[in-house]
């Protein structure tokens, strides 16, 4: 059953049990972690409020108690139990708590006397700890207290301690990829497909709610990568060491203004017990191979962790067709182009990470992470046949494409956080991130008539960084027990250049560059100063309410080298405020309903930015905007979540609207093209980005899961919304469009005997309403089987992935009243692989830790657009798949 639930109403059912006396449990609020609402369950040591015992209606003391609530099967930690103090005369509640995620719990201003500790959570035994004496200043720690599954029959449905894979909490949704099984030897990509709400096209972007205007976090930081492109960034991370994905749509004013459509959280397996682990992660298959190894140490107050990943794709192949026609005044040009793709590419990153706890209550961490990418793409024998006005035959020419996608990551990060009491803190936190990128294609122009005689060749060079140096400060005070107030403010000074040049050569000869298109390169500087305030409460009726602000000021200061490009220097600054507002209220049985709005901010990322004309498809070029301004979307949400008999169901209805939206358009342009040893002026589509008036969305997301016989899980959502987007610019890059976009996933869990587990998946998505068109449907499943050693060391596995269509086809249109075009890409995407896992060493708990309850903070930038997309090209180099490519995206990880 789905864990996260229960601690929405274990509270709720405990107290009902132990304490009768008081009406509406424990659902009433408590403070979690901060960007959490209250009454979401006790997060790291956060009591939780109980109406009708306020601090002034029981006596109050300063003793102490802590405790960790261990599974006595599993040695995991039981999260979200609840855990009550009671008296030993009267048989009443004293206190009360719930464990966090790490099955850490205390209670603190105890008074003194004879008590015992009930301990409680839906699928195990209830645990009691009697004679507890407690005594002024009294410190006690009862140690690990072991928990024993437990099955019950609640209105003839079977129930266990089984967690479950999708989790619902009060401000995010929670998808557990460590409960995956066909996604072992994968990457994140494998695992974004499976979260409510997200979709994957077949290139890797991430779209949420049908935007693709989200920011992806690794454990609550940015990174440099993502800035060049989603897709890539999921690549280098592999789904083995992937604990959990949050999908956090209505972000407190905490979060930066950045997003429009959401917030996604990576949050990776990290070991912070003691003693020292070693963990091996193998897999090969027809179309990849990886290789994970990750070591931990820890001893006393001091923990590091260091691990590498790598990853190589090859055998990827595909095909694609595409038609276009462009409408000038001398008449209609057509032209068909195909062409077979062949990609491969080696992925891998490396990162040490250390944490040291100066006293119990303050703390040190810091990371160092180097990311790589080499992907390689070709497009053999690019068919063209070009039909112009009036001619009576087409012209035939044909090139070999071979595109370089090469970049290095730095990440490096420092944290410090103050405890000063409950819930009252102060984190400082710095950031240093780079990525080098090298985006290059060539392009081997061949004989109109054999189409195997190289006759000339062109070539593009695009060298681009990104770098980023962030300082955040962030403080939080409780205002009594229902109130908490957060204020913080941050930094961000980032540079961005793109460098490029264009070059020919005949059949042999040296390269030149060319003159008709000169090199230059682009300096964009963009600062971003930022201010919060955040304000909690939670009543004794069970509503909780956040509410908050943030102000964000972003300063830009661009240029060309070569100015004969354009002059950059009438970019405005420009200043942003940032309301939300998130209501919760839990009613009977559990369940909880909530109401959100939010404003966020979208600002261009370099790959909108980046003026590189991409040709390696001289009839289909892209170039990025620099000129482009900001969007603003406004967010509505009403959600409902609770157990509906045997059924946990998760419904959302929002809307939406974005103006100043920033789309990919496409246009006409005429240009010069050799063909056949000679040159002649062509129409061409050119695709970049504009800023157009705006679009609206509204929709609802629907989650379903269910456990039966205490073994088989299973569970699915679809997601429906319409969609308009209208143009307030020129007529040539269409009026409007509009039209019902619809997804939806499927998955089952079989846990079975002798370490024994099956799990299949399937997803699919309807076509999606561009501007000027459409972008195809595609579907995707998956089938894996896995069987854990005896010693629940490691295991073995099989999967496999699209294994009935060879190959899957999606087909695409745009159209506008100057072009048309049609394409079909043919993916060869079947992949079988074996996985293999084994984890040497033995982590122990230290009684001492444990009562601490800090939790580490991070710096989360969140605030530049990222379309997801494929290469680091928005204007620099990508694999043509047709003519319906996109240029590439960025966005920012937390890590």
């Amino acid at each position: 059953m789905n864990k996260t639930f229960y601690s929405l109403f274990i509270t709720t059912a405990l107290l009902s049990q132990a304490y009768a006396q008081f009406p509406g449990g424990g659902m009433g609020g408590g403070f979690g972690r901060p960007g959490q609402m209250p009454g979401q369950g006790d997060q790291r040591n956060q009591k939780t409020f109980v109406p009708g015992t306020a601090d002034d209606d029981r006596p109050r003391g300063n003793g102490k108690l802590a405790g960790l609530l261990m599974d006595s099967t599993s040695n995991k930690p039981v999260e979200y139990a609840t855990v009550a103090l009671m008296d030993k005369k009267t048989k009443k509640p004293v206190d009360g708590t719930t464990s966090d995620e790490k099955g850490r719990f205390s209670l603190s201003k105890l008074p003194a006397g004879e008590f015992y500790l009930q301990v409680s959570f839906m699928g195990y035994q209830n645990e009691t700890i009697n004679n507890i004496t407690i005594a002024k200043g009294t410190d006690i720690n009862v140690g690990i207290v072991k928990m024993n599954p437990d099955v019950r029959t609640l209105s003839e449905v079977t129930v266990t301690g089984q967690a479950a894979v999708i989790e619902e909490k009060v401000d995010r949704l929670v998808y557990n990829a460590d409960k995956d099984i066909a996604s072992k030897g994968g990457d994140a990509t494998d695992i974004m497909r499976k979260v409510p709400m997200l979709t994957v096209d077949l290139d890797g972007n991430v779209s949420l709610r049908g935007s693709q205007n989200v920011k992806v976090l690794i454990n609550n930081k940015p990174s440099t990568i993502v800035a060049s492109s989603v897709a890539d960034a999921l690549k280098q991370i592999p789904a083995d060491m992937i604990k959990s994905v949050e999908v956090i749509t209505s972000p407190s004013a905490k979060y930066d203004a950045e997003g429009s459509a959401g917030i996604i959280n990576i949050i990776t397996k990290k070991n912070t017990l003691q003693g020292a682990t070693l963990n091996v992660d193998l897999g090969v298959g027809n179309r990849g191979a990886n290789m994970n190894v990750n070591g931990s140490y820890r001893q006393g107050k001091m923990g590091f962790n260091l691990g590498g990943f790598g990853r190589a794709n090859y055998n990827v192949r595909g095909a694609f067709e595409n038609t276009q026609s462009t409408f000038g005044s001398a008449g209609t040009t057509r032209t068909i182009q195909t062409a077979n793709t062949k990609s491969s590419g080696m992925f891998g990153h490396y990162q040490l990470g250390w944490d040291y706890d100066i006293d119990k209550n303050t703390s040190l961490s810091a990371s160092l992470r180097y990311g790589v990418r080499n992907q390689l793409s070709t497009q053999d024998n690019l068919l063209t046949q070009t039909f112009l006005p009036k001619a009576t035959s087409a012209i035939l020419s044909g090139r070999d494409v071979e595109t370089k996608n090469l970049s290095g990551t730095l990440d490096a990060n420092i944290s410090y956080q103050k405890t000063y009491k409950t819930n009252q803190e102060l984190s400082v936190l710095g950031l240093y991130s780079r990525n080098n990128n090298t985006n290059n294609f060539v392009a081997d122009l061949l004989n109109g008539t054999d189409m195997q005689t190289i006759i000339a060749r062109q070539k593009n060079d695009n060298l681009s960084y990104n770098q980023e140096s962030t300082v955040q400060v962030d403080y939080q005070t409780p205002i009594k027990r229902t109130q908490l107030l957060e204020v913080g403010g941050k930094g961000i000074f980032r540079q961005v250049n793109s460098d490029y040049a264009y070059y020919n050569a005949t059949a042999t000869g040296e390269y030149i560059l060319d003159k008709t298109r000169p090199a230059n390169t682009l300096n964009y500087d963009q600062n971003v100063t930022a201010g919060y305030l955040s304000y909690t409460y939670a009543s004794r009726s069970k509503w909780t309410i956040k509410a908050g602000g943030r102000y964000e000021y972003t300063f830009i200061n661009a240029k060309f080298n070569n100015e004969q490009a354009g002059n950059l220097s009438d970019i405005p600054d420009y200043g942003t405020f940032v309301p939300s507002i998130n209501l919760s209220k839990g009613i009977r049985g559990g369940k909880t309903i909530k109401a959100s709005y939010n404003r966020r901010l979208q600002r261009p990322g370099i790959q909108f930015l980046n003026p590189n004309v991409n040709a390696s498809n001289p009839t289909n070029i892209s170039v990025g905007n620099p000129y482009l301004s900001p969007e603003l979307t406004d967010n509505f949400e009403l959600g409902f979540s609770g157990q509906l008999k045997v059924v946990y169901m998760n419904a959302t209805l929002f809307a939406r609207r974005t103006d100043n939206s920033i789309t990919s358009v496409r246009d006409t342009l005429t240009q010069n093209i050799t063909t056949g040893g000679a040159t002649s002026l062509q129409q061409v589509i050119r695709t970049t980005y504009r800023n157009i008036g705006h679009e609206d969305a509204y929709g609802v997301n629907l989650f379903l899961n269910a456990t039966f016989f205490s073994k088989l899980q299973v569970g699915g959502g679809v997601d429906l919304y319409h969609t308009f987007l209208t143009n307030n610019g020129s007529a040539m890059y269409g009026a409007s469009n509009s039209g019902w976009v619809v997804s939806g996933r499927l998955f089952s869990n079989l846990t079975l005997k002798n370490g024994w587990g099956v799990q299949a998946f399937g997803g699919a998505r309807g076509r999606q309403v561009q501007l000027q068109g459409y972008q195809g449907s595609f579907a995707f499943y998956n089938l894996g089987v896995r069987k854990e050693f005896k010693s629940k060391r490691g295991s073995i596995g099989f999967a496999a992935e699209n294994f009935l269509n060879y190959p899957f086809k999606v087909r695409s249109e745009s159209m506008s009243p100057i072009f048309s075009q049609q394409s079909v890409n043919s993916m060869y995407n079947a992949n079988f692989r074996i996985t293999f896992n084994y984890r040497l060493g033995k982590m122990s708990f230290d009684g001492s830790g444990f009562s601490l309850g800090r939790r580490k903070k991070s710096i989360s930038n969140d605030d530049v657009k990222s379309e997801g997309g494929g290469n680091d090209n928005g204007g620099g180099q990508q694999q043509q798949q047709g003519g319906m490519q996109q240029g590439g995206g960025g966005g920012r990880p937390r890590q």
